[in-house]
């Protein structure tokens, strides 16, 4: 399925990803105050999930991402399922994105942090003291039923710290499985150039993922708009060649279990999305807080180039 992934980016200036699944899970009524966040609606509502793929296949993604962020195993065990229920639910996560991109669209399987799966905002703090084996420990169970589900990429999403790129790198050349993309979290304090969450710069972070046969990107998401060329070019200039991912939120920050700031209105945010694909970004889209018209501003934007 890799090719898949190739032929679009030969074709195309930007591959086109879609947006916040959250936000619009809750825009069509679906609670996600729990500890599974989007994943909680693969249980209870998986047509609403349904409808918000279909809303931003509709918009122009080209990519579209599984309601996995913070699925876990231990995470869903402790919301009532048994293990066998857990792992099949990834996997069916993965079946239902797919049924609704056909051949018209590639399926991201989403591995959140481990601090997603703490519920608390640790994904933008990384704050937690697991080393490089134990992360990769966590990861491994889902990784396994996500790769075997057949996604056309894994998604590894808002990465806080530097020992759980090297997991990651370490899990990728044991699982067989699709190639993936690796984003990370930064800080949103101004520095000399940009730091992932736990304080490591970002050329640091990003150096263990150099050169994997499996690594088909790497970026930044939910991190605000203003935010995201100084990390691609720090990117473009430690991995020149390597594909860029950059999906921001819309420009809030999550403080204290909610949403604070003001939104980067949608013209600056396809301004700047003209920024990033000459910077060299090829997989654009959005995270938390950005919808549909935020793809169909990318794909209007794409149109223009």
């Amino acid at each position: 399925m890799d090719d898949r992934l190739d032929a679009l980016l030969a074709r195309e200036r930007f591959a086109i990803l879609d947006g916040g699944l959250a936000t619009e899970l809750e825009a069509r009524g679906c609670d996600l105050d729990d500890p599974l966040w989007s994943a909680r609606a693969l249980i209870e509502a998986p047509e609403r999930v349904r409808e918000v793929h279909r809303a931003y296949l509709e918009a122009g993604a080209e990519i579209i991402t599984t309601a996995t962020y913070q699925a876990t195993i231990p995470g869903l065990c402790a919301r009532g399922l048994d293990e066998v229920r857990a792992r099949a639910l990834l996997r069916e996560a993965v079946e239902l994105a797919r049924e609704l991109a056909g051949e018209r669209a590639l399926v991201a399987a989403s591995v959140g942090s481990y601090g997603a799966y703490l519920a608390d905002g640790s994904e933008f703090r990384g704050d937690y003291e697991l080393d490089a084996a134990a992360l990769s420990e966590f990861h491994r169970e889902r990784l396994i039923e996500l790769s075997a589900a057949g996604p056309d990429l894994l998604a590894f999403e808002t990465i806080p710290r530097a020992s759980e790129a090297v997991a990651i790198a370490k899990l990728l050349a044991t699982i067989p499985g699709p190639r993936a993309w690796v984003c990370f979290s930064l800080r949103s304090e101004l520095a000399s150039e940009p730091q992932i969450s736990d304080g490591t710069r970002l050329r640091e972070a990003v150096a263990p993922l150099l050169g994997h046969p499996r690594i088909a990107a790497i970026g930044v998401n939910c991190l605000a708009p203003a935010a995201v060329l100084p990390a691609i070019e720090v990117i473009a200039e430690v991995a020149p060649g390597l594909p860029i991912v950059a999906y921001p939120n819309a420009g809030e920050r999550w403080v204290e279990r909610r949403w604070a700031g003001e939104r980067t209105e949608l013209e600056v945010f396809s301004d700047l999305a003209k920024r990033w694909s000459r910077a060299g970004a090829r997989l654009i889209g959005g995270c938390c807080r950005t919808g549909p018209t935020h793809i169909e501003a990318l794909a209007r934007l794409r149109e223009q180039l």
